[in-house]
């Protein structure tokens, strides 16, 4: 972070299959050491598997999906006198989104067997019906915050 001025916020040209930006953006929280391509494939793959199991269009899911692991809240450390308190905070607004779309990658590539397509289709189809590790990783998340509640007048 810069210690004088703005960061500017890059805009992010929509898909080209679905024209959407959630789906570009997820397809650049996958991609590895640059290949689009392969990124692009697994995310359409996934959709597209999405789509055929509930006979209607995959972007409605992956819209669910990305509003079922979003947090609202999460906690920050702050050192108070020599103590360290989890604060509880509320999610940034581009945050709230990123967090979502890491957590259901990681819960993703953690799960085992099949290709990347079938299990990325999994994640999202029940992270969509409010299952699945990024949801249970976001009521974890709440949880803590929950938990830490008393220290909110810490918040900065």
């Amino acid at each position: 972070m810069p210690r004088r001025g703005n960061i500017e916020v890059r805009n992010i040209q929509p898909d080209a299959k679905y024209n959407s930006v959630l789906a570009a953006r997820l397809i650049n929280k996958i991609m590895l050491n640059g290949k689009k391509a392969t990124a692009e494939s697994i995310v359409y793959g996934a959709l597209e598997i999405i789509g055929q199991q509930e006979k209607k269009d995959p972007l409605p899911v992956l819209e669910q999906a990305i509003k079922n692991a979003t947090p609202l809240l999460e906690v920050k450390p702050r050192r108070v006198g020599g103590a360290t308190y989890q604060v509880p905070v509320e999610v940034r607004a581009g945050r709230d989104t990123t967090l979502a779309m890491r957590w259901i990658i990681n819960a993703t590539r953690a799960r085992s067997g099949r290709s990347m397509s079938e299990k990325l289709a999994a994640e999202l189809s029940s992270a969509a019906l409010g299952q699945g590790a990024a949801v249970k990783r976001r009521e974890d998340t709440h949880k803590m915050a929950e938990a830490n509640r008393a220290f909110a007048h810490y918040r900065w």
